[in-house]
């Protein structure tokens, strides 16, 4: 099953969230935010409207699930689901929709001395709430077991010896033990008879009791051998896995959702709860190589309190930096991107200037989507960037290992020749005379005639913009210098469109108006990205 779209409404702590357009082909599904953002909340709305629609292991809770306010017309109608699929109507099949595990998955120990009948997976959850303690690892050794004793007697393994019997059953979970632990193996599962256990070999010890793991080897077995397990009878389903980084280090978190992503029965989904760097960068590398299969969703500063609709989160660096933000805190801007454009434009550190990092802002709003590793820094004027005068680059690079620099000029009044020794020197040099010849292209101005729904003014605003470039030559100013002409395009802009809230000044408009027209699929786009990056 795949989840298209979700409503929850005066639950628990949304009023009202939409959360849509998920794709159908989406495999993982990444829910990002700091503690107490909503994120388990949503897993609780899945998990009721699952019990509501057939599901096993629920109930009502009007103090735990409706949110505190609102009085309970229907528990129907506080959520609702919708699924790319059809929802199957027997009853089994109903009961494999979800299955949802909590936080708190510690089990600490266990010893076994008799085998006990479990049942189905399907009719024993092991949670109603995702703030119930969620152990599973003694059950899913009973499971293993009973797998095993079934299979010697079945029949259908009579000509395999008893080695690759075993193997048959425990095979999988060592194979995904590799994948992940650098020195841990699981060895078998004792005698269930008198001390039942798992044992593992680690590093040289062999025969380790399950009790003497750590906390994050604990976590990290616990979650694969569930889905190894669970897995068998939850083929067709919306696995949601809250903090499965819990008690892991960084490495480990990384290893382990790569593992999970592989695992995932072919038409099930994995919705993770998640705010740690590892199953962050993981799930990016995940989105790198399969983007069609991993969507983000975003719950960082939403006001749950009023309406909140939550779609795909594009994947900026913006984003990535509010995620290290969270995971991180100061630490956050300690980690370097993989390149940094030094530009022209007043430092950041001028305070109360209109232009302060102008050119930087708006280039990181430009190539946000499609250069997430990539920082711009306005450092002053074009001799400043040529000279690095500041000498920026060359401490970026001797600090920050693996960061390469990009030092970029505006073209100005340059001959051919010019041009070529900056280029010979380094300097990379845009093919327009400055970055506002960029924002205020036809191309881009008829954009944003098309974005406020009047496209029938993109004759007016492309005439007004060349009277005002031909009263800018009147002032001797150069034939492409857009930048003397901008305060008088922006103002008739205004008037012809009746623009309100676009920016209060040319400035603003070009750089919060006009620099996110400037998207991938335009020709402006691409010229300023051959500029920048040589591409």
């Amino acid at each position: 099953m795949h989840i298209k779209s979700v409503r929850a409404t005066q639950f628990k702590r949304f009023s009202n969230l939409t959360i849509g357009n998920l794709p159908a082909t989406a495999r993982l599904v990444v829910m990002t935010g700091p503690n107490g953002c909503g994120k388990s909340s949503l897993f609780d709305a899945f998990k009721l409207w699952h019990w509501n629609s057939g599901g096993p292991g629920g109930s009502h809770d009007p103090l735990y699930h409706v949110k505190q306010g609102f009085a309970l017309s229907d528990w129907q109608q506080l959520v609702s689901i919708d699924f790319h699929e059809p929802i199957p109507q027997q009853g089994q099949e109903r009961k494999k929709l979800f299955y949802i595990r909590s936080a708190y998955r510690n089990e600490a120990d266990f010893t076994t001395t008799s085998l006990q009948r479990v049942g189905s997976a399907l009719d024993s959850p092991t949670i109603g709430k995702l703030i119930d303690n969620d152990a599973s690892v003694s059950q899913n050794y009973q499971r293993l077991v009973a797998a095993s004793v079934a299979g010697l007697y079945s029949g259908q393994y009579d000509s395999l010896k008893v080695a690759e019997l075993r193997e048959v059953f425990l095979g999988q979970v060592r194979q995904s033990m590799s994948k992940v632990f650098d020195d841990l193996m699981l060895e078998g599962p004792g005698d269930p008879l008198q001390q039942g256990t798992f044992y593992f070999d680690k590093g040289t010890s062999s025969n380790f009791h399950y009790k003497n793991l750590s906390g994050g080897e604990k976590a990290a077995f616990d979650i694969l051998l569930d889905l190894i397990i669970k897995r068998i009878e939850y083929d067709d389903t919306i696995f949601c896995i809250d903090e499965p980084e819990a008690h892991m280090h960084t490495r480990l978190q990384a290893l382990l959702l790569e593992e999970l992503f592989r695992l995932i029965p072919e038409h099930s989904q994995l919705w993770i709860a998640t705010h740690s760097i590892g199953m962050m960068r993981k799930a990016k590398g995940l989105y790198d190589s399969n983007p069609n299969q991993v969507v983000f969703l975003d719950f960082y500063d939403q006001d749950f309190d009023s309406p909140v609709t939550l779609q795909p989160t594009q994947i900026t660096r913006q984003f990535w930096c509010k995620i290290l933000g969270v995971a991180l805190d100061d630490l956050a801007n300690l980690v370097a991107p993989k390149q940094i454009v030094l530009c022209e434009g007043k430092p950041a550190d001028r305070k109360g200037i209109d232009r302060a990092e102008f050119d930087a802002k708006c280039y990181r709003t430009i190539f946000s989507q499609e250069f997430c590793d990539v920082d711009f820094v306005s450092i002053g004027n074009s001799a400043d960037v040529q000279n690095d005068r500041f000498e920026l680059g060359s401490s970026i690079q001797t600090i920050l290992a693996g960061t390469t620099v990009i030092r970029l000029v505006d073209r100005d009044d340059r001959s051919a020749q010019e041009i070529q020794d900056l280029e010979k020197a380094g300097v990379r040099v845009l093919s327009r005379r400055h970055l506002e010849s960029y924002l205020m292209d036809d191309e881009i101005l008829s954009l944003l005639c098309e974005k406020v729904g009047q496209p029938a003014q993109i004759p007016n605003v492309l005439a007004a913009r060349a009277q005002a470039i031909s009263n800018s030559i009147a002032r001797k100013n150069a034939p492409d210098d857009v930048k003397s002409a901008a305060g008088e395009i922006y103002n008739e802009i205004k008037r012809l469109l009746l623009l309100t809230q676009c920016g209060n000044t040319a400035t603003a408009f070009l750089r919060d108006t006009l620099a996110p027209l400037v998207v991938p699929g335009t020709n402006t786009y691409s010229e300023l990205k051959r500029d920048v990056f040589n591409i």
